[in-house]
């Protein structure tokens, strides 16, 4: 099922005995569009500590009413070796956070989550840190806040096109399937969709991200979408 990354932001999410936080942001991959982690914030049980949580924590994407379920206990999550949660994130990190939950690494393997294409929750053992010689690799820059990306400028070959309002992604894979932009006075203030296949760089110095069509391109590609506003729950 396809979601507005907007409409989950602030969601209650919950370990299978109780409250574990709510939701502050996704860190995706810039590569693969894929995303790693969910920012969730511990609020006072966790001593306003900040929790990564991996897609591989939710079975499937469920609610009830507006609550997030985990496959974790409050525990596993509390036990959790501690990082700031703040981006650049290093794969030291991710290995020791992957060693103590008992995942298959996604960084391992030909599929977008190692082992195949979907963050899988059947226990597998995590090979050892691929770390040599006492040297840690550097901090892994592929990992992106979608906080941090909204309002970015989408550049077209031929001129800009608008500013990033939300993200469209896949609940099964965890891929975001979509970059939503509002045009402004161009494209009739409609919000369009970006493929994230057609965006050629992310520039973070200069806030925009760069497509490899025309305004003409995207005119005709919009004709072959249902019209979405940025403010849509899906």
């Amino acid at each position: 099922m396809l979601r507005n990354i907007k409409s989950i932001h602030g969601k209650v999410v919950a370990a299978s005995d109780g409250y574990i936080g709510h939701v502050n942001d996704f860190y995706f991959d810039d590569v693969t569009w894929a995303i790693r982690y969910l920012f969730i914030d511990g609020g006072e049980w966790m001593a306003k500590r900040q929790v990564l949580l991996s897609p591989h924590a939710f079975d499937q994407f469920s609610t009830r009413g507006e609550v997030l379920q985990v496959n974790l206990t409050r525990k596993q999550v509390e036990e959790c070796p501690q990082s700031s949660a703040h981006l650049p994130i290093s794969r030291q990190i991710e290995e020791d956070y992957y060693h103590h939950y008992g995942w298959p690494a996604y960084w391992i393997g030909e599929g977008m989550w190692g082992v195949g294409d979907l963050p899988v929750v059947r226990q597998l053992p995590v090979p050892e840190s691929t770390h040599r010689h006492g040297h840690e690799r550097p901090e892994d820059s592929h990992l992106r806040s979608t906080n941090a990306i909204l309002g970015y400028h989408i550049q077209a070959t031929d001129g800009a096109l608008g500013t990033v309002c939300d993200f469209v992604m896949d609940d099964e894979s965890w891929s975001i399937r979509e970059v939503l932009v509002e045009t402004g006075h161009w494209y009739a203030g409609k919000a369009i969709m970006i493929n994230p296949s057609v965006i050629s760089q992310i520039s973070y110095d200069e806030s925009k991200l760069f497509v490899n069509l025309t305004k003409a391109d995207i005119r005709d590609t919009e004709a072959n979408h249902v019209a979405i506003h940025c403010a849509a729950n899906h």
